[in-house]
């Protein structure tokens, strides 16, 4: 299974469908230490321990964020509740997995803000409504998501014949844009979105290629699409309201990711990570945002919100 969401993931990128890397990654790294905890013959509390292991070396060695991904694995199962017996080795998985990237010449994509407007109330309530609106964002992707899938299933019934309709699909978008910009995973537009010089509807056409891509039966990761999209959508936020359009997109990457994984301590990390700490009291407030008003929807049909975002509840749903 592993094997073939692999070599799906390969032929996505290699043939231009809108996705991250990280989809492939994590569920090989799930199965390595699976695989390991089996070898050992360990009961399935600790090989439950070794899959969160597995997915936080390579979220590691993929983003260049050992922080971040010591704590995803944890955080990203079961939203409310996190495995503490886990924090250790997936620490310790974190940051060997990062240190041997590091030793074959594999760099972390760093961000840098060059001017970050001092915290006051006025500015607090800027990047407040950009959290706000980025709560809606993340919505929305995730519904095209879903539902982009539910669509190609209902008219298509030979998964053969879905992903030719949707490779066609996004060839015909790519044509009618005029550029690549939007196919693979875009990491050289989130640079641009940090100089303020992205597209308007960047945002948009990035979840319409996505969701073309993804619905049809392609694999890949969406961490790396919500990432785009989030920083698209800050950067023209920041234009339109002449505020740090970098910073805005530093922040709408931050608020994006929360609101698409239900994960406001891996959001905080990795934007310390990416873009530095100085930003610190505005990232801190977009997450705190996103996470309330994002509601119960999600990017993967297994994750469970276990207590409620608004009160002291347990409700253990599973995520829209």
């Amino acid at each position: 299974m592993y094997k073939r969401q692999f070599i799906s993931t390969l032929i996505t990128h290699l043939f231009g469908g809108s996705a991250g890397r990280e989809g492939a990654a994590l569920q090989l790294g799930g199965s390595i230490g699976n695989g390991i905890g089996k070898l050992f013959h360990f009961d399935d509390k600790d090989k439950h321990i070794m899959i969160m292991c597995g997915m936080s070396a390579c979220f590691s060695a993929l983003f260049g964020t050992p922080m971040a991904a010591a704590i995803f694995s944890m955080e990203v199962v079961s939203v409310g509740i996190m495995y503490y017996a886990a924090l250790v080795p997936c620490v310790i998985s974190s940051l060997v997995a990062h240190g041997i990237a590091v030793s074959f010449g594999i760099s972390q994509e760093l961000f840098l803000i060059d001017s970050i407007p001092s915290f006051g109330i006025g500015n607090a309530v800027r990047i407040s409504v950009l959290a706000i609106l980025c709560a809606g964002i993340s919505i929305l992707f995730c519904v095209m998501l879903h539902q982009s899938e539910a669509l190609y299933k209902h008219f298509f019934k030979n998964p053969y014949v879905r992903v030719f309709v949707g490779g066609c699909i996004v060839i015909v978008l790519t044509l009618l844009v005029g550029n690549q910009n939007y196919n693979g995973t875009g990491v050289n537009i989130i640079a641009q979105c940090i100089d303020g010089t992205v597209r308007p509807e960047a945002f948009l056409l990035k979840m319409i290629f996505t969701a073309a891509t993804l619905g049809a039966g392609y694999k890949g990761g969406e961490i790396v699409p919500s990432f785009f999209t989030g920083a698209a959508f800050g950067c023209l936020f920041g234009n339109l309201l002449g505020f740090s359009p970098a910073l805005c997109t530093a922040v709408g990457m931050a608020a994006v990711f929360c609101g698409v994984t239900n994960c406001p301590i891996t959001s905080l990390l990795i934007s310390f990570e990416l873009f530095g700490y100085d930003g610190m009291p505005y990232f801190l407030l977009a997450v705190a945002f996103s996470y309330m008003l994002s509601g119960y929807f999600g990017l993967y049909h297994s994750q469970k919100i276990i207590y409620s975002k608004y009160k002291t509840n347990y409700i253990n749903k599973k995520t829209e």
